[in-house]
């Protein structure tokens, strides 16, 4: 079973998408600290989270790069669906 520690960890993790060292500090100091399995995991997992925070998120530039495609490009190539996936994806906010 998951110490107290870890199991609130992962769930700031899944809902900040990112941990800090004060804030694995903090925890450790308040609930006590993790096992050496649970430590990896959580390193793991907080690895993971940034990299897919960083997939996720659209610059300007990527956005803007895509609307200019979206000008030039044929309706319904390739081309076209992935900026307008960018596009989309920008706008609602992601």
């Amino acid at each position: 079973m998951a110490s107290e520690t870890y199991q609130k960890l992962k769930a700031l993790l899944d809902e900040k998408k990112t941990l800090t060292k004060e804030d694995i500090d903090k925890f450790v100091a308040e609930h006590g600290d993790m096992t050496d399995e649970e430590k990896m995991q959580l390193e793991a997992d907080r690895l993971e989270a940034e990299k897919s925070n960083k997939e996720e998120t659209i610059t300007m530039e990527q956005y803007l790069e895509a609307c200019k495609v979206l000008d030039t490009a044929e309706e319904g190539s390739d081309e076209y669906k992935k900026a307008e996936a960018i596009v989309n994806k920008y706008e609602s906010g992601m």
